[in-house]
């Protein structure tokens, strides 16, 4: 199993691509299903949970093909109605491929997908869309089990008690586009994320309205035509290299962060005294501790704070003189990773969905444990502050949402190193 090994206190300097966002880019894997013909995508992340969303694809009897970040998906062959446990419990993404197989083939056999390690995210508003537009649900043995004669369109909420759901707004609105009549889904979501599905089903022939807004109209059509679409640049990753700047008391330039969708996040950064300005060659950003403040953050749905990005700022407020708090609102329990740091020196309490946080003068450098996706890049952005070695496990976590991370914090400085536990007893042997 990989680590990564990392030498903190090196100020991270110069310019980072950001790749395509996966957050994007798994609804339209699944949504390529629903067409008669291949699609394209372009700038698609390569990542493990990409890969994984292929493999599921290809199960269910989609052709697909990956290479140098351009994926082709030919649905002709897509007969399969079951995505198993063995491959839904590797990504809960996989779940998306529900809508495309009720629109397409009137049934589904997908496993639940269970809890993960910032808490359960059940998937009921998902079964109440398809309820909504026809189909008979039953859970049976661990998985939902779904038919349908034909899907019809419907008027019906989709909002849940943490506000509105992006997973199960993309699901049913695959769904919907080939329901017959028209389909009015409230509290819809208005992610980045939702907007770039709608933008490629409307490529392939879907009539949607409504794409950024609580309320979403789709009148159903016939069939859908295979499409080319650009994935949008990731804009959590983006935001991750932000706050990599900040916590180092760097000065990197981001080649193409998707600044339209990220006001909550420059928003923070500015308010903890990091600068982030517009230049010809990019997003610069740059600051440092001398000059930071505490803040409050609460996370919420867009264009609220986003939950992806609560564990790297809780890495940077760890070091801000002061106290800190962060709500969580979306998963209350995603504060694994306040442990770890707490492993490094750093001072946070964790209450009822809330942490706070008392600014420390530094973070050293330890063994710590990645528990997620987001958290893992919190302990990388902690290791890259502390003084001395921090030791990062489970980085297979964090290779799910960034590509090749390691090798763009080289090109920027910084001292980080992807080992297996192999090489490490090796070097551990030396020594002694």
């Amino acid at each position: 199993m990989d680590k990564f090994v990392i030498e903190g206190r090196v100020p991270l300097r110069g310019s980072v691509w950001i790749s395509g966002s996966k957050n994007a880019t798994l609804p339209l894997m699944a949504a390529a299903l629903l067409a008669d013909s291949p699609s394209t995508l372009y700038n698609v992340p390569d990542l493990r949970d990409t890969g994984t969303m292929a493999d599921v694809l290809r199960f269910l009897g989609a052709d697909v093909r990956f290479e140098d970040h351009v994926m082709m998906i030919d649905p002709a062959g897509f007969r399969n109605h079951e995505a198993p446990y063995d491959m839904v419990r590797k990504m809960r993404a996989s779940v998306y491929v529900m809508g495309p197989m009720l629109a397409k083939l009137g049934r589904a056999r997908v496993s639940m997908p269970g809890g993960c390690a910032i808490g359960p995210r059940p998937i009921d508003l998902h079964l109440k869309g398809f309820s909504a537009l026809g189909a008979k649900m039953e859970i049976e043995h661990g998985y939902v089990v779904a038919q349908v004669e034909k899907l019809r369109g419907a008027e019906f909420s989709l909002s849940g008690a943490a506000g509105s759901s992006v997973g199960a707004t993309c699901n049913v609105l695959m769904a919907a586009v080939l329901a017959e009549g028209e389909t009015i889904i409230h509290g819809a979501a208005r992610e980045p994320e939702v907007c770039e599905l709608i933008a490629f089903l409307r490529k392939m022939g879907a009539e949607i309205e409504g794409a950024g807004e609580r309320v979403l109209r789709v009148r159903g059509v016939k069939s859908l035509r295979g499409a080319r679409h650009t994935i949008v640049a990731d804009r959590i990753e983006a935001g991750t290299f932000m706050v990599a700047a900040a916590i180092t008391n760097g000065d990197i330039i981001i080649k193409n962060a998707p600044l339209d969708h990220m006001d909550a996040v420059v928003s923070k950064l500015h308010e903890i005294g990091a600068r982030v300005e517009q230049t010809p060659d990019g997003t610069r950003v740059w600051g440092s501790f001398e000059n930071y403040s505490p803040t409050n953050i609460q996370t919420w749905t867009y264009p609220g704070f986003p939950t992806d990005m609560q564990a790297q700022f809780m890495a940077l407020l760890a070091l801000v003189p002061g106290t800190s708090i962060i709500r969580e609102t979306i998963y209350v329990d995603r504060f694994l990773h306040a442990a770890e740091l707490n492993r490094m020196g750093a001072n946070i309490q964790v209450l009822n969905g809330m942490a706070t946080i008392i600014g420390v003068p530094k973070l050293s450098g330890a063994p710590v444990m990645a528990s997620d996706l987001r958290a893992s890049a919190a302990l990388v952005l902690g290791g890259l502050a502390a003084e001395g070695t921090t030791v990062v496990n489970r980085v297979y976590h964090i290779d799910r949402g960034y590509e090749s991370i390691e090798n763009k914090l080289t090109a920027l400085g910084a001292k980080i190193t992807r080992v297996s536990d192999d090489e490490l007893e090796e070097a551990a042997g030396s020594a002694r």
